[in-house]
C-alpha cells in the first residue's frame, strides 16, 4: 500500500523553530549557558555587532538566542529573521538543487563538464616552471561538487604566481552571468589535473552555470523552483529586495570586497558564495537534511541521493596533493565536508557541514541527531566560533549517540536505490570516490576558509 501524498510546499508561515526543554532533549541547561555568556561577552566587547546560535535535536530546538544588533550604530537586536549574508553556505542549496537534476536523469555526477560547458573540453594545467600544458583528464561533475577539478580561489594563496594569473584574467568579476563568468574560468589554469587534489575553489559557480544549462533555467529560478520553494525559505535569496534592508546584518569590522550590498544586484549568480538567508530558513535546509531529503512531508531529494552525497569524494592522497580546508578526520563529499574520524573532530562520525566566509555555519550530525545553525557577519573570528560551538554544544549534550552510525555499504546503498526507485538515476549518481567503491558517509569541518 502507498502512503500518504507528500506535501508539494512547506508553508513559510509556519516557523521551522519548535521549542522544547533543553533537558528533554539531552543537553545539560547550564552548560548552554556557557555559550549564552561567550556570545553575550563577544558583543560587549565589541568583537561583534550580533550573532544568532540555534541548537536543534530530535528535530526540536534546545536553544535559539540572538545576541547584540544587526549592526553597528544600530539598536535593532539580532533575531531568526536577521537576514545575514551565508556566502558559501550556498554551496550545499546548489549541489542539492543539481541533485535533484541527476535524479530526474537530466544531469549526471560522472559527466564531463564539457557535455553542459563546450570550453571545458580543452583545458590546461599550470606548472611549476609558469607554463601550461594540456589536461591529461577530463573535469567531471562530482569534481566541482567535491572540489577536486583543479580549479582555485585565488584569495586562498594570493602571492602564488597561479593565483595572480587568475586574477588577471578576470576572475574577481561580478558584472558577467554564472554561464558568462564559467567561460572565463575555462580559459584559467588549473592547478591540478581533475580528481587528483582538493583544492577549494569556484567549482560550485561552475557548477551553477551547469545546472543552467541541465535545467534550461538560470540558477535563482531552479533554486526557487526545487530547493528553497517548497521548503518555504522565502527570504533565501541571491539578492534580496530593498523592502528587506532594515533586517539585513552588518559586520562589525566592514572588510573592502568581502561583505556586498544585498539589495544592488549584479548580473552574476554566485553558486559558490551568492546567497543571503535568515536562522530560520536555513533551519528549514538543515532540517530537510536531516530528515534523509524531507521536511514537514516536503522531500527535495530521496534518501539514496543524500547517502550518495555524504560518500567521500577524496583520499589521503587527495588531500595532501592540495590544500584541504576541513582538516584532521575530515573528508568531502558532493557538497558537504564528512566527519570521518570522530577521535579527532567533536561532531559524531557521520556529520556533513559547510560554512561561509564570515563566520556564519550549519551541521547536520546524524549520529547523535544534532542540527544546528550559526549566524555571524565577522570573517576575522569564523574558525574562532568553528572552535567555539563545537566545543558549546558536545560539552553540553550529555546524551550522546541516539543511533549507530556506521560507514556505508554498497549493498545497503543498493537496496536503497531500489527501494526509492532511483535505479534508473544509479549511474547517474556515479560511484563514491575518485573510481572507487562506497565508502565512508560524513559531515562537520573545523578548518580553515570557506
Amino acid at each position: 500500500a502507498q502512503g500518504p501524498a507528500l506535501a508539494r510546499t512547506a508553508d513559510p508561515k509556519v516557523s521551522s523553530i519548535v521549542r522544547a526543554d533543553a533537558a528533554s532533549l539531552g543537553f545539560d541547561p547550564a552548560k548552554l549557558d556557557v555559550a549564552r555568556q561567550g556570545l553575550k561577552a563577544d558583543v560587549a566587547a565589541g568583537k561583534i555587532a550580533g550573532a544568532y546560535l540555534l541548537i536543534g535535536r530530535h528535530g526540536k530546538v534546545a536553544f535559539e538566542e540572538g545576541f547584540g544588533v544587526q549592526g553597528p550604530g544600530q539598536t535593532t537586536p539580532v533575531s531568526n529573521e536577521t537576514i545575514f549574508r551565508v556566502f558559501s553556505m550556498t554551496k550545499p542549496i546548489v549541489s542539492v538543487t543539481a541533485m535533484t537534476l541527476v535524479e530526474q536523469g537530466k544531469l549526471n555526477v560522472d559527466d564531463p563538464v564539457s557535455k553542459y560547458l563546450p570550453e571545458y573540453a580543452n583545458l590546461k594545467v599550470w606548472q611549476a616552471d609558469g607554463t601550461s600544458v594540456p589536461a591529461m583528464k577530463p573535469m567531471l561533475v562530482r569534481h566541482l561538487m567535491s572540489h577536486t577539478s583543479g580549479l582555485i580561489y585565488g584569495f586562498i594563496q594570493p602571492n602564488a604566481p597561479i593565483s595572480k594569473v587568475w586574477a588577471a584574467g578576470g576572475e574577481n568579476r561580478n558584472d558577467l552571468t554564472a554561464r558568462e563568468y564559467a567561460k572565463v574560468l575555462a580559459g584559467l589554469p588549473l592547478k591540478a589535473e581533475p580528481g587528483t587534489a582538493f583544492n577549494y575553489s569556484h567549482s560550485t559557480d561552475v557548477l551553477g552555470a551547469v545546472v543552467e544549462v541541465a535545467g534550461g533555467k538560470t540558477l535563482d529560478v531552479l533554486i526557487r523552483e526545487r530547493v528553497t520553494g517548497p521548503l518555504g525559505m522565502n527570504d533565501t535569496l541571491f539578492w534580496q529586495p530593498e523592502a528587506k534592508r532594515a533586517r539585513f546584518a552588518e559586520p562589525r569590522n566592514n572588510q573592502p570586497g568581502v561583505y556586498y550590498d544585498y539589495a544592488k544586484p549584479t548580473p552574476y549568480l554566485s553558486g559558490g558564495g551568492g546567497m543571503s538567508s535568515t536562522t530560520e530558513d536555513y533551519l528549514r535546509f538543515a532540517l530537510m537534511l536531516a530528515g534523509n531529503g524531507e521536511y514537514k512531508g516536503v522531500r527535495i531529494i530521496k534518501p539514496a541521493t543524500l547517502m550518495r552525497m555524504r560518500q567521500d569524494e577524496t583520499s589521503p592522497e587527495i588531500r595532501k596533493a592540495g590544500v584541504f580546508f576541513p582538516g584532521p578526520g575530515m573528508g568531502f563529499g558532493l557538497g558537504f565536508s564528512l566527519v570521518q574520524d570522530a577521535a579527532l573532530q567533536r561532531p559524531g562520525i557521520g556529520t556533513f557541514s559547510w560554512w561561509g566566509i564570515a563566520g556564519t555555519e550549519f551541521w547536520v550530525d546524524p549520529k547523535n541527531d544534532v542540527v544546528m545553525v550559526f549566524m555571524v557577519q565577522a570573517r576575522e573570528l569564523a574558525q574562532d566560533y568553528q572552535r567555539k560551538n563545537r566545543a558549546w554544544i558536545y560539552d553540553s549534550l550529555v546524551k550522546q549517540a541516539v543511533r549507530q552510525e556506521t560507514p556505508a555499504d554498497p549493498a545497503r546503498a543498493g537496496r536503497l536505490v531500489r527501494l526509492y526507485g532511483v535505479a534508473r538515476q544509479s549511474r547517474a549518481l556515479g560511484p563514491a570516490g575518485p573510481g572507487r567503491g562506497v565508502r565512508k558517509p560524513g559531515g562537520a569541518h573545523a578548518a580553515a576558509g570557506p
